[in-house]
């Protein structure tokens, strides 16, 4: 028996219901999908999005193979070699971080993490690089910051998938955060959100 073709599982694969055609996220370029869309002959691909092999590339700003393909080639204070790199970070934060990935929306250890006092660091390298009162509830899908430590993070024009964004990186080590969008209306002093991987963070209780 010969097994199926890629045109007829495609077929087998339906998405009702589409309210839009797309909406534009962070990183990501995501279907959304009605309640009702959840019906028997229905396939609503969300968290497993990542690993399908059409749409990992939404999560993903662009396919690098080593840091000569990272966005720019500026001179950090703290530099390491790939394998030196591979060798402190896991699989995923290497990713995210060194090959300016994205993590899957609503996934993120900090999505949700809302402390009253703390500071985010960079997973990388340790430098500080956001205040607990810095972050806001934006139900983007990834952890939200109106601000930054002052000269903790700098900003790079991203080109990738053809639109221009303001990418964020740490300061110290040029890790890939995310990315910064200005202008969305969130009631915050800076009307700013930096929306950036939980990966790439980590949280300390201690200023």
């Amino acid at each position: 028996m010969r097994p199926p073709s890629l045109t007829s599982i495609l077929r087998s694969i339906t998405i009702t219901n589409l309210t839009r055609p797309l909406i534009f996220s962070h990183q990501a370029i995501i279907p959304r999908l009605a309640p009702s869309a959840t019906t028997n002959n229905s396939l609503v691909l969300i968290r497993s999005w990542p690993t399908f092999p059409l749409l990992s590339a939404f999560f993903s700003t662009s396919s690098p193979t080593n840091d000569k393909n990272m966005a720019d080639q500026t001179s950090y204070p703290e530099t390491k070699t790939p394998p030196e790199w591979r060798a402190i970070l896991s699989p995923e934060q290497f990713r995210v971080i060194r090959e300016k990935g994205t993590e899957a929306p609503f996934t993120g250890e900090y999505d949700k993490h809302m402390p009253t006092s703390g500071v985010y660091t960079c997973t990388a390298c340790a430098a500080p690089l956001y205040k607990a009162s810095h972050k806001f509830k934006s139900g983007c899908g990834w952890p939200a910051y109106f601000d930054s430590i002052p000269g903790a993070v700098t900003r790079h024009t991203d080109s990738a998938f053809g639109m221009a964004r303001t990418e964020i990186v740490c300061a110290k080590c040029g890790g890939h955060l995310g990315h910064v969008f200005k202008g969305e209306g969130y009631p915050t002093p800076t009307d700013e959100r930096h929306c950036v991987n939980s990966v790439s963070l980590r949280f300390s209780e201690k200023e």
